[in-house]
């Protein structure tokens, strides 16, 4: 497709015969599929199209999203906040619990009252998880699941093509049986929304099959990106002035494995060499990753943050073989002092699960002890909510939602004082601080980021100072508290 920018763009393009795992949901043969097939070139003469987005769910959801924005621009849309009136509006979906699945209808509904003209696009976990059912109820007019995500541009015109001769265009539904690809979606992105530090994806899909988890049913097996493309998009960025880059993935530890000999620190090690890069930062890691082997070559890397999230769900065996998770407490402590010894203070923070299926007032104290005993930075709390399709779904002695809770109100609890305690630790250090974005506190104006320990500091701004700058490094001298939740100090002089 080409456009040319008069006073109008015209769309000139070739509906070429293709073989796809495309499908309209309703008629025996769409107009879509005919055009296909017949290989008719058509004309279209148009204004130029806004696009909106909205992300629910993870920073690999995010990145998708950047991308798909990234895609749709280069094929002449206008890219428009979600609030604003678009042509299309296009939901990146989450399905990890109800809550997820709810907010996805939801900010679909929001989306159609925007403009009941506009085209609705859903797309992500929630379209995998539930296309039928989405399509039964007409919930959007194209569905695009995952690994499908790479073609919005091509699936967006290819609808427009109908739409310019039906008044009527029939629900498209672009959704693979993503349980039976091997492929990598060949998804880059050369710019992020974010100002100072990029999240790249470099690796999707998962084969741990945990009982209470729906994401390898919607995510499908594990596939990795071509390490000499993650390092292509990483010094394109770095070019661009980031300074700190983010390895996210469905199940980051497995990246490799399905490449032979590769594995996630062999990228991490190549990364280190990139010059404008000052920091790598992991997204969640499997316990098991964490052996001293691959941390004493992983402290080799000085640019890897001192932050690492090991996802652990419970603190008691019995609840963790339910949970089909492959690892014991004693296992998951082990990986703990391993970093603990090789870094000083690292911010080790994890996920829990409180109410899952079967959890007894005896097991939940025994996670409760454990937590309080391995002492995390943060705890992210979540009660268990059952996924349709997965084996927890089926197993006896459902939580009732009160005691979930209650047991999540205990945690959080925890959560919070431990996390105080652990930002306590700075009071009186010097810390480098990545600048991010001047905020107002009391009245005053500071200048926000955060230390390679993920923990945020404010520094304070005279009216007329102009050192400080977005994306710079600079060495704080840690002072204090300007609220609970947020850090405080000067300018070191050795800035």
């Amino acid at each position: 497709m080409s456009c040319f920018p008069v006073d109008f763009f015209i769309y000139v393009y070739m509906m070429k015969k293709v073989t796809c795992e495309n499908k309209m949901i309703k008629g025996s043969e769409s107009a879509l599929e005919q055009k296909r097939r017949n290989g008719k070139r058509r004309f279209y003469i148009m204004s130029k199209r806004r696009a909106a987005f909205l992300t629910l769910g993870c920073k690999v959801n995010q990145y998708e999203t950047d991308a798909m924005e990234e895609i749709l621009e280069k094929n002449g849309y206008d890219i428009v906040s979600f609030k604003e009136t678009a042509d299309v509006y296009i939901i990146n979906t989450c399905s990890v619990t109800n809550m997820a699945d709810r907010k996805s209808r939801q900010m679909i509904h929001r989306a159609k009252k925007n403009n009941p003209d506009a085209v609705i696009v859903a797309a992500g976990c929630y379209v995998q998880a539930a296309e039928k059912e989405m399509a039964e109820k007409n919930m959007a007019d194209i569905l695009v699941g995952n690994n499908k995500k790479k073609d919005i541009a091509q699936i967006l015109e290819e609808y427009f093509a109908v739409k310019e001769e039906e008044q009527k265009v029939p629900l498209v539904s672009e959704v693979i049986d993503i349980n039976h690809t091997k492929e990598y979606e060949d998804l880059t992105i050369h710019k992020v929304n974010e100002h100072t530090r990029a999240y790249i994806k470099i690796q999707d899909g998962c084969n741990q099959f945990c009982s209470y988890c729906i994401i390898p049913y919607t995510r499908g097996r594990i596939r990795s990106k071509n390490p000499e493309e993650v390092i292509e998009e990483v010094k394109n960025l770095a070019a661009q002035g980031y300074k700190e880059i983010v390895l996210t993935g469905i199940h980051l530890s497995s990246y490799g494995k399905d490449l032979g000999d590769i594995t996630l620190l062999d990228v991490i090690q190549r990364i280190q060499q990139i010059e404008d890069i000052e920091r790598i930062r992991l997204g969640s890691l499997e316990p098991r990753i964490i052996t001293e082997q691959f941390v004493k070559e992983l402290r080799a890397c000085d640019k890897v943050c001192p932050h690492f999230h090991l996802s652990l769900q419970s603190g008691c065996d019995e609840t963790l073989k339910r949970m089909n998770r492959k690892y014991t407490t004693e296992e998951y402590e082990t990986a703990l002092n391993v970093l603990r010894t090789y870094y000083e203070h690292p911010a080790l923070t994890t996920d829990v699960i409180a109410g899952f299926v079967g959890e007894t007032e005896e097991e939940f104290e025994k996670t409760r002890a454990y937590l309080e005993k391995i002492n995390l930075y943060e705890m992210h709390i979540f009660k268990y909510s059952v996924r349709e399709g997965t084996r927890a779904q089926k197993m006896s002695s459902h939580v009732p939602e009160q005691v979930k809770t209650e047991r999540s109100d205990v945690l959080l609890a925890m959560a919070k004082r431990h996390k105080s305690e652990f930002e306590k630790w700075y009071v009186g250090r010097k810390e480098k601080v990545l600048l991010e974005e001047i905020v107002e506190k009391n009245g005053k104006k500071y200048f926000q980021g955060y230390t390679a320990h993920y923990v945020k500091v404010a520094v304070e701004l005279s009216e007329n100072d102009t050192k400080l700058r977005q994306n710079e490094v600079i060495v704080v001298d840690i002072q204090g508290f300007i609220d609970e939740n947020l850090l405080y100090g000067k300018v070191s002089i050795e800035f």
